[in-house]
């Protein structure tokens, strides 16, 4: 089946829903304009039952097939937002100083209403559709959040699937793969403490940005040197901290960064290196060293089962040729992982086109997506719930 006469004819009311949501972009958990909006459309729709408050500002919308009773299928968005300048001059862009829809969380809210009006519609499955607007992706765990208020018990989930857009492959294409798919997320903070001083006089003082700086250089190694070639891992330092003057050598330095990974136990043998590289270079140095390490988002890692039929249905909808079926895996994250380790499911990508990346200040959802993805929603959720 290609994409639903119903969806093309809806894309410009689903792009306007989609414009107001990106002119006023929300950070993490506080999105209650948006997650309003979102309630609004439903009832508007309606939808047999509306949650609000799930996971602190999570909404949840339950449709209820004509077919009889039957199982529950669950079908997630995310809705906030990132603290980023928009500069893609759009007569739609963010109103907000300072915050932007730079992920296309905006496209997702707006493509999964327009499936949920296509559903309630129509209402050709047995069972029933939950759709999961969720808060806080953009590190803040909404995903989990929701899945802690109780949310697949609560709706009778059975399985559940998610989607995002990626820029680059193009318009009516998909791509998923089976296992990991997007990267488990660790954030650490090291503090490297010295002894200041005059900077003409090196030899009186302990340098911890000498030490830091050997430490950024050596938790290189990590990949090169403690992880087999053919696993996946990425260890970046992405803050340096230190002094506020020409002429001292300061007391301590303050680097951060962040981990990725494929594989839990990789994840622990970054930890346990880094901590290990860290008290080494800045004891060689006679400085002192604390080393926080917090691990984030899981692996989103996708079921077998939930996968293929995924990819099925978005045969269906772009034809076989247009999915690929092992894509590459991502090393960003997503917390659509915890929702995967509560119930079977699988996470796909949807082209946006040639459009700039994801967290880039030109970046803009392409509105001709819309179609593919509302179509690939509603057969996914008809296909599941078949009489």
């Amino acid at each position: 089946m290609p994409i639903l006469n119903r969806a093309a004819e809806l894309q410009e009311e689903i792009a306007e829903w989609r414009r107001d949501i990106h002119r006023n972009p929300e950070l993490l958990f506080d999105v209650e304009r948006t997650a309003g909006f979102v309630a609004d459309k439903l009832k508007a729709f309606g939808c047999d039952e509306i949650v609000t408050g799930l996971g602190r500002t999570g909404v949840v919308g339950v449709i209820r097939g004509n077919r009889g009773d039957g199982p529950a299928i669950g079908l997630r968005a995310d809705m906030d937002a990132l603290p980023m300048t928009e500069l893609t001059g759009k007569p739609w862009a963010s109103t907000v100083p300072g915050k932007m829809h730079a992920c296309g969380h905006d496209g997702h809210t707006a493509m999964l209403l327009g499936a949920a009006k296509y559903l309630a519609e129509t209402r050709n499955f047995k069972g029933s559709v939950a759709v999961i607007f969720q808060p806080a992706e953009e590190g803040g765990g909404g995903g989990n959040e929701m899945v802690k208020d109780g949310m697949m018990e609560r709706f009778g989930i059975e399985r559940v699937f998610g989607m995002h857009n990626m820029p680059g492959l193009p318009v009516g294409q998909f791509a998923i793969r089976p296992g990991p798919i997007m990267a488990a997320t660790s954030e650490f903070v090291i503090t490297v403490k010295g002894r200041s001083g005059h900077a003409a006089m090196p030899h009186t003082v302990i340098d911890p940005i000498l030490a830091a700086s050997q430490i950024v250089t050596t938790l290189q190694s990590i990949a090169s040197r403690n992880v087999h070639p053919l696993d996946s891992v990425v260890v970046s330092v992405t803050k340096f901290h230190a002094g506020d003057a020409f002429n001292v050598i300061p007391d301590q330095v303050e680097l951060a960064g962040t981990v990725r990974t494929l594989k839990k136990e990789i994840n622990a043998e970054a930890e346990k290196r880094m901590k290990a590289i860290c008290e080494g270079v800045a004891a060689a140095h006679g400085a002192t060293v604390d080393v926080q390490y917090d691990a984030n988002y899981p692996v989103t890692f996708n079921h077998a089962e939930e996968t293929v039929f995924a990819s099925t249905v978005a045969g269906e909808i772009a034809g076989a040729a247009n999915v690929e079926t092992d894509v590459t895996p991502t090393m960003g994250g997503e917390d659509f992982s915890y929702m995967l380790e509560a119930r079977p499911g699988a996470f796909i990508f949807i082209g946006n086109g040639d459009t700039a990346a994801l967290h880039n200040t030109g970046y803009d959802f392409n509105d001709e997506a819309i179609p593919h993805g509302v179509s690939y929603w509603v057969r996914l959720a008809e296909k599941a719930l078949a009489a």
